[in-house]
């Protein structure tokens, strides 16, 4: 279940921080507004999955599979660019990852 509830604290995330991309400096309303739900939804969310997850491997899950996310949504909905080193920034990102996940928990 823990796992589950991390997804969705991801979900949230990542659907937030769009948000807050086209909140234009949250001058927008709608945007602002889904940005500012996103990130209760995704804390909420997260909290729960603490009850289950150890913090280091939650967060790090959270942090870069959120991360990797929303450099490939940047990528395809605001056109920015991936150069050779966001891709191998990416990949470390997704290896820290793993690697936090292959150490277990105790």
């Amino acid at each position: 279940m823990g796992y589950l509830t991390l997804a969705g604290a991801i979900a949230a995330e990542v659907a937030a921080t769009t948000a807050m991309k086209y909140s234009d400096g949250f001058s927008r309303l709608w945007p602002t507004l889904l940005a500012t739900l996103g990130y209760v939804v995704s804390f909420l969310l997260l909290a729960q999955t603490l009850k289950t997850v150890s913090i280091g491997t939650a967060y790090a899950i959270w942090s870069g599979v959120g991360t990797a996310t929303i450099a490939m949504l940047g990528l395809m909905l605001f056109g920015e660019g991936l150069s050779l080193v966001k891709v191998a920034g990416i990949v470390l990102i997704i290896g820290g990852v793993v690697v936090l996940n292959l150490g277990g928990a105790h």
